[in-house]
């Protein structure tokens, strides 16, 4: 007995419908997607040999401190000594906007000094919120200004350098007493 072995044809594959569906499908998920955009603010950390120097000869009088407090802001030049504090809002927001035109101010008179500067130290509490943080490095960096009908980003103070703010110095510059309260 012989088995004759049938020879069967090969099935071909009819893949047209699925190259159909992928060529539709590919295009709709990549626009649907959403690109995470990963922003990196670059920080200046105070050069050790440079501050030792200085502070042997004499103080920087051009120091710029901008201290996040819970009440507001406080901008100090020089260091340590208060030029401006600035009160929250009535809505209990942080008023960045009075934070931007005193540095703009600041940096107009540096600048009729002949003075570029570029550095600022932000300082900041221990419970400062993060948002509250990068808002006002965003806000020290630079501003809207309008050049030829065009809204840009003008420069500020772009070297940015982040320190721990006094915890014995209140929102109204007075010491703080042991219980935390302003005398």
């Amino acid at each position: 007995m012989r088995h004759k072995h049938r020879h069967k044809p090969e099935a071909e594959l009819d893949i047209t419908s699925f190259m159909n569906l992928m060529i539709v499908l590919v295009p709709v998920l990549l626009l649907s997607m959403v690109f995470s955009h990963i922003t990196v603010l670059d920080l200046k950390l105070p050069d050790l040999a440079a501050d030792a120097s200085a502070s042997q000869d004499e103080p920087d009088q051009y120091t710029l401190e901008v201290v996040i407090h819970p009440e507001g802001f406080v901008v100090n030049q020089p260091a340590g000594r208060k030029l401006r504090a600035i009160p929250k809002l009535e809505t209990g927001e942080q008023d960045y906007q009075t934070l931007s035109d005193i540095l703009q101010a600041v940096k107009a008179r540096l600048a009729e000094l002949d003075k570029d500067k570029r550095d600022i130290v932000v300082l900041s509490q221990k419970d400062t919120e993060y948002q509250t943080l990068v808002s006002v490095m965003d806000t020290v960096r630079s501003y809207k200004a309008v050049v030829a009908a065009n809204e840009v980003d003008a420069e500020l103070f772009p070297d940015v350098s982040l320190g721990d703010a006094p915890g014995n110095i209140t929102f109204d510059g007075a010491p703080a007493t042991s219980g935390g309260a302003a005398q």
